[in-house]
């Protein structure tokens, strides 16, 4: 299957994820997602593909999506919820990025066949992992900051929700990409293809966040089962 089909697939996937959480869980499905997407992220994230002809990481659309998780529950329940998702998120990094590194520390026995596996995927953790700590919690608080600003500004208007879902969101996410494309990957990849990385995972990022403006439009409308 072409990584096209599968960039696209993943967008209604992932965005269609969060609706159906937030309806069967209410505040806690988004809590989880968000939870979920930043860790998945991480490891998604090593994977550099081509993309449209360009070279960008496997975990754009996944990452971009815990944006919409923080957009819906400004929107619905606050700013101070919407923090909460972030702290979650920033807390369950922390301890994975522990995790990881401690499951590396046993020593395997003869039967073992993973370590070396493990070793290469959970030995880029350190600095993926702080990388993405560092630019999740500047963007998201960001971004949280941000809605709420425009949101002084707009009012509770249905018809102007698409300026806080993407005013918050593209500036947040440009934040967000330049912190850890460069703490991740500066010096890993040769020049040309770091900054074609820098410049596309913004750009799919912000697709995705465009994209995800019908989301937080349904999302307004939905009545959680637990709330």
């Amino acid at each position: 299957m072409p990584n096209e089909l599968i960039f696209i697939l993943t967008i209604f996937i992932y965005l269609g994820s969060v609706l159906v959480l937030y309806k069967l869980f209410g505040k806690n499905g988004l809590f989880a997602f968000a939870i979920f997407g930043t860790l998945l992220g991480n490891i998604a994230v090593c994977k550099c593909i081509d993309l449209f002809g360009v070279s960008t990481t496997a975990g754009n659309v996944l990452y971009a999506s815990t944006f919409l998780v923080t957009d819906i529950l400004s929107e619905k329940y606050g700013k101070k919820e919407a923090t909460k998702a972030v702290k979650y998120s920033f807390s369950i990094m922390f301890l994975w990025l522990i995790g990881t590194q401690l499951i590396l520390q046993f020593t395997p026995n003869a039967n073992d066949y993973i370590q070396d596996s493990l070793g290469v995927v959970f030995g880029l953790v350190p600095r993926i992992t702080i990388a993405s700590l560092i630019g999740f919690v500047c963007s998201q608080n960001i971004d949280v900051f941000l809605y709420h600003l425009i949101w002084k500004k707009t009012g509770d208007n249905k018809s102007k929700l698409w300026i806080r879902n993407n005013g918050s969101t593209l500036c947040s996410q440009a934040v967000d990409t330049l912190i850890f494309t460069t703490l991740a990957f500066w010096g890993t990849y040769p020049t040309n293809v770091f900054v074609s990385i820098l410049l596309t995972t913004y750009l799919f990022k912000a697709i995705v966040a465009v994209l995800d403006t019908p989301f937080i439009y349904f999302a307004r409308k939905l009545n959680p089962l637990e709330d």
